[in-house]
């Protein structure tokens, strides 16, 4: 099982959780509907359509609620520490919330306790939480964004607003020395997929691939096209493909399909997602040195 677990900002959304389906422009739960158009709904949405592909068993999602206050965060976290062992997921994928690192820290300590191996991803919120727990190593994957790598690659910073001026307004070809910097404070995953004008996956503290075509910059302003990398890196894992090559895959996936839908700024990023299974037919089995295991 892969279980997703994120808030979604609707404060009449109460705590959901089971296997998701869809309907239309929304994700469906527990009887609840979702909005697949950004943030965590657009990563699950991009996870779901792999695993339809594939013909696996739909993402599970723990979601909530929470539109600052931090309600419906500890909920979830309070949830995952009192059943992650009964729910026993392959796949634990944490992504927005507010990083509350006394929560992150009983979370890890329960995991680790697991009787098998569960394996970790992290984005957003839940990624400045395991950062500033000092917890980051044990996550096998971080999937950051520029401004998040640097938040990573700076030794003080406990939250992406503490981040040292200089950092923050660093170019983008400063990432490679920022990663190697997070890995050197062990403030990175096994494994990290930075997101951006150039996508660069990297491993202890090198970088392992960089991946920048096809180019389509207008997807940096289409709000979701992030988080679609996540749940499409967090599904490849979940299929049985290596991190790396999971990795490589979500982002050719997320490239490819703005090249297919040649979108503009008003594109809803659901209409990304909707072109990932003609891309799954054209090119995966041309990955095919990426392959499941």
């Amino acid at each position: 099982m892969m279980l997703i677990v994120g808030t979604i900002p609707d404060e009449e959304l109460p705590m959901t959780t089971g296997p998701v389906g869809l309907d239309g422009e929304y994700l469906t739960a527990g009887g609840q509907r979702i909005p697949r158009i950004q943030g965590t709904g657009a990563m699950i949405s991009a996870a779901l359509s792999l695993t339809e592909y594939l013909k696996l068993e739909p993402p599970h999602i723990l979601v909530a609620g929470d539109i600052g206050d931090g309600k419906g965060t500890r909920q979830m976290y309070n949830y995952l520490i009192e059943n992650i062992e009964e729910l026993s997921p392959d796949v634990l994928v944490l992504h927005y919330c507010m990083p509350y690192m006394d929560l992150m820290e009983k979370l890890c300590r329960v995991v680790e306790s697991c009787p098998k191996k569960i394996i970790m991803i992290a984005d957003a919120g839940a990624m400045y939480a395991a950062k500033g727990a000092g917890l980051a190593d044990k996550f096998d994957i971080m999937t950051p964004d520029p401004s998040e790598i640097a938040f990573l690659a700076d030794q003080k910073a406990t939250h992406p607003a503490y981040i040292a001026h200089h950092l923050f307004e660093c170019d983008s070809s400063k990432i490679p020395q920022q990663i190697a910097d997070a890995y050197s404070n062990k403030s990175a995953a096994n494994l990290l997929l930075v997101k951006g004008k150039t996508d660069y996956v990297a491993s202890e503290g090198m970088v392992l691939a960089s991946i920048n075509q096809p180019d389509i910059p207008i997807l940096e302003t289409i709000g979701g096209t992030g988080d679609t990398i996540t749940g499409l890196v967090s599904a490849f894992v979940y299929a049985g493909y290596k991190p790396f090559d999971a990795a490589v895959n979500a982002v050719k996936t997320n490239r490819i399909a703005g090249e297919f839908t040649q979108p503009t700024p008003a594109t809803k990023v659901s209409c990304i997602i909707d072109s990932f299974p003609e891309v799954f037919e054209k090119y995966l089995q041309k990955w095919n040195g990426v392959c499941a295991t």
